[in-house]
């Protein structure tokens, strides 16, 4: 005699909350159904330790409720954060992530499209490098900061407007000669506009400025030798420096100090990306060209998740904006260390 399964099925569910096939199918699928119809079916699929398998589901409705991001690692502050807040634009609304990651290797990218097409994902969020990138036409992508055609919603900040931003604010802050610098991949994309919208900005108000740009062997050692070359009793030709990213800018002010050169007393420095040393709450890394990650992890879902693909544009930009981290000459408030309640009972606790 044949052992009866001990895996609950939807029909056991069914018998369970004393209701229809269908209803329990309508329930697990998001249907409407009355409230009262509902708690009966999930207290009887509790109960029974029914679970949902959504991949054996998705292969009968071509829907499996799960969306890959492709990136080259979590390593970096940048992908790390953009990485989280698409998980939980995804979960908010009823779907899960699948994360690849390519270790910034230009074959692994074609490897990861080809691997989350293979798992039946609904659709691709991706940060790739690969100008060649092979594309599934019929699975809906978007594009992280490179644009691939037309077809393919590229979703960015306003770098060129970060740029300029940059470039205004050291002034400001008291610079009178400025240098630009990034360690460049090969492939073009929407993080070279800050480097035009820095220079045009300078171009335009008659600032003196220079722009180095690195590749990825030779990374530090051209800022280093430059660095080295252009100091003068004492001091840089330069007293302001922007830098492609935040991370980028960290380094580069260890490499001054290691030189002699204080910051931002005589070199200020800004990087982009927003990116802080311990999580949210703690002291930024570096004074910073904030890019709104949260807000383009959003609309890169709802990009993607879009019924209507008809009205997406095909770039889609995001405001930026300043926040001083302490290598630019404001003051660093403690608002950066606490929320403005915990400062305010920090002061009061003799903190």
């Amino acid at each position: 005699m044949n052992k009866k399964s001990s895996t609950p099925t939807m029909k056991d569910v069914a018998r369970e909350a004393g209701v229809s096939l269908g209803t329990v199918s309508n329930v697990f699928n998001g249907a409407q159904v009355s409230e009262s119809y509902k708690i009966k079916v999930e207290e009887a699929a509790r109960k029974l330790g029914y679970k949902v398998n959504r991949y054996a589901r998705g292969l009968k409705t071509n829907q499996t409720r799960t969306v890959a991001f492709i990136c080259p690692g979590t390593d970096h502050p940048f992908f790390g954060d953009l990485a989280n807040y698409i998980n939980k634009a995804l979960l908010e609304r009823g779907y899960r992530m699948m994360l690849a990651i390519t270790q910034y290797s230009l074959d692994m990218e074609q490897k990861c499209i080809q691997m989350v097409t293979e798992n039946k994902v609904d659709g691709i969020i991706a940060l790739t490098y690969n100008p060649d990138l092979r594309i599934d036409p019929g699975l809906p992508f978007v594009s992280i900061d490179r644009f691939y055609s037309d077809a393919v919603p590229c979703v960015s900040c306003d770098n060129y407007s970060g740029g300029t931003l940059a470039a205004r604010k050291l002034i400001e802050l008291g610079a009178t000669k400025l240098l630009f610098f990034n360690i460049a991949p090969d492939v073009p994309g929407e993080p070279d506009k800050r480097q035009y919208g820095f220079e045009s900005w300078c171009r335009s108000n008659g600032i003196p400025f220079e722009s180095l740009i690195s590749s990825d062997s030779l990374a530090f050692r051209p800022f280093l030798q430059s660095i080295r070359e252009r100091i003068h009793d004492g001091k840089p030709d330069f007293d302001g420096i922007f830098c492609n990213t935040d991370k980028m800018a960290y380094v580069v002010c260890q490499i001054l100090k290691e030189q002699g050169i204080r910051v931002p007393e005589e070199v200020q420095v800004i990087g982009f990306d927003g990116t802080n040393m311990f999580g949210d709450y703690l002291m930024p890394c570096v004074s910073s060209i904030v890019q709104p990650v949260q807000d383009m992890a959003e609309t890169a879902v709802s990009l993607l998740l879009s019924s209507d693909k008809s009205q997406i544009p095909t770039l889609t930009c995001l405001p930026v904006h300043y926040r001083a981290g302490g290598t630019t000459r404001e003051a660093v408030k403690l608002d950066y260390i606490y929320g403005t309640e915990d400062r305010e009972q920090g002061r009061s606790n003799g903190k």
